[in-house]
């Protein structure tokens, strides 16, 4: 932490709290660093104890009135919002890129994922259903109601910042929630930067507030604050569990996407092209830093030399570098430490047998596509998530064997299969333990209106689309009782 006395060139970013950009009460700042030069490009203010207390204060206060707004004008901000982000689409992408150290072909495809979310969620503002019911009352109707949350708090990780916090916050707007993000320490920029954009739309002060901050000062007290209805985190699974821990003390709700280790299962019948292309992207898309990422390659046997040959090819052809390039592929991770992590994985690995194909190293925050073959349970690699280009690829002796390969798994995210066999699709999809299962594509899929999650590890809970509506709601159970009801005393 720094004090406010900072280069006048770079820019200090405020806190947003009840409508209003503040500095922080303590006066701390903390450098936002740029991933693909190490070089800190802004810095941003850092919430106090104190700072968190208003923030709360001014959602709870806020949420009444809120929940009050017509749908139709709740409706009609979110689509304003969708607009103002589809005019800026170029400042986001390069403030993307920046901070994140995001490619140039993955950049503006989040910006388009959080025009289509605003969109979907105000679609969704018309829709969180009731339902009627008969009774054995007479004389009773009987009918449930969905109501807001209140106060609903958004913990958002740093891969994809501008998607995975428009998912939380947009659906919450919708439902007639107030909210509290806590921008990923790593890509706090983005997070103020929804602020500005929902500011200039219209939204009515308290209802989005934004406060950067570490997780011991901000995280904690917005688990803990019993006026804090719900959390919605995406993170890692040693987090997600505290965060579950700490709020079932409090009984409130949460929403956990804790990431994976996904399968995609490659049959012998797979036309070699597209199953390598598809598991290319499913790994190395974004620098591996994807909850979804294949890091898991089963291949049946009668394609897997082939497979292996072809696959290590394309990762060799893998253009890394300068994330501003169209052509490159994988820019830098976006914490440096992470490569030393996956660099003793690999050592695990190698040391126990396994074998690189291709990659297996990195130059500073650029790590190579890499591919592992021999992979074995006893290596950490075989179910420690790498967060990074990294996958192995494993051999199966038929489908049976394939599909206990792809569960063999504490994770349950997402899984794909890649066949032309519809029967053994279909077995797939229904015995997959994962949360989402794709046939003849890439694990890598998502669709702002379509229940997101996974299972096991991975998390709980759902996001997207009436999912989210239903998650951050609740429901109330009203009779009516026409004429009078015979009482027994």
């Amino acid at each position: 932490m720094n004090s406010l006395l900072q280069p006048v060139q770079l820019q200090v970013h405020p806190l947003f709290i009840d409508g209003q950009w503040r500095a922080s009460s303590h006066g701390e700042v903390d450098e936002d660093i740029n991933p693909a030069t190490g070089e800190c490009f802004a810095y941003v203010a850092q919430a106090s104890a104190a700072d968190v207390e208003d923030a709360i204060a001014a959602a709870h206060m806020a949420r009444v009135s809120w929940a009050q707004v017509l749908v139709a004008e709740r409706e009609a901000l979110l689509l304003k919002a969708a607009d103002i982000i589809q005019a800026r689409a170029d400042e986001l992408r390069d403030l993307l890129i920046e901070e994140t150290g995001s490619t140039f072909l993955k950049a503006p495809w989040e910006v388009g994922y959080a025009v289509s979310c605003l969109r979907s969620a105000a679609a969704c503002t018309r829709q969180p259903n009731g339902q009627t019911f008969p009774t054995c009352s007479p004389g009773q109707i009987g009918m449930t109601v969905r109501s807001p949350l209140g106060v609903i708090a958004g913990i958002a990780p740093f891969n994809s910042p501008l998607l995975l916090s428009m998912k939380k916050i947009a659906f919450a707007l919708a439902a007639g929630n107030t909210f509290i993000l806590k921008p990923s320490e790593l890509a706090p920029l983005i997070g103020l930067k929804i602020a500005a954009i929902f500011e200039e739309a219209g939204l009515p002060a308290g209802v989005f507030n934004v406060i950067p901050g570490s997780a011991q000062i901000v995280g904690e007290r917005l688990v803990s604050d019993p006026r804090v209805r719900m959390v919605t985190f995406t993170g890692s699974n040693k987090v997600g569990r505290l965060i579950a821990a700490e709020a079932g003390k409090h009984m409130k709700k949460v929403c956990l996407e804790m990431g994976g280790k996904s399968p995609l299962v490659i049959l012998a019948d797979a036309e070699l092209t597209y199953a390598v292309d598809a598991a290319a992207f499913g790994v190395f898309y974004h620098q591996g830093q994807v909850c979804m990422a294949n890091s898991r390659i089963i291949v049946e046997d009668g394609l897997y030399e082939r497979f292996c040959e072809a696959f290590a090819a394309k990762a060799r052809s893998i253009k890394v570098g300068d994330p501003r390039d169209p052509a490159t592929v994988i820019g830098p991770l976006i914490r440096p430490q992470q490569c030393g992590f996956i660099m003793a994985q690999i050592d695990d690995a190698l040391g126990k047998g396994a074998r690189v194909l291709a990659g297996g190293s990195h130059d500073g925050p650029y790590f190579a596509a890499t591919v592992l073959v021999d992979v074995t349970p006893d290596m950490r690699i075989y179910d420690e998530e790498s967060f990074g280009p990294v996958t192995a690829i494993y051999r199966a002796s038929d489908f049976e064997h394939a599909l206990a390969l792809a569960n063999d798994t504490q994770y349950g995210l997402s899984a794909a299969i890649i066949t032309n066999d519809l029967q053994k699709a279909m077995s797939f999809s229904q015995r997959s333990q994962a949360g989402m299962v794709h046939i003849n594509d890439t694990t890598i899929s998502d669709e702002p209106h379509i229940a997101f999650g996974g299972n096991q590890n991975s998390g709980f809970g759902r996001e997207g689309g009436m999912a989210s509506m239903d998650e951050m709601s609740e429901v109330k159970w009203v009779t009516l009782q026409m004429g009078k009801r015979e009482f027994p005393f």
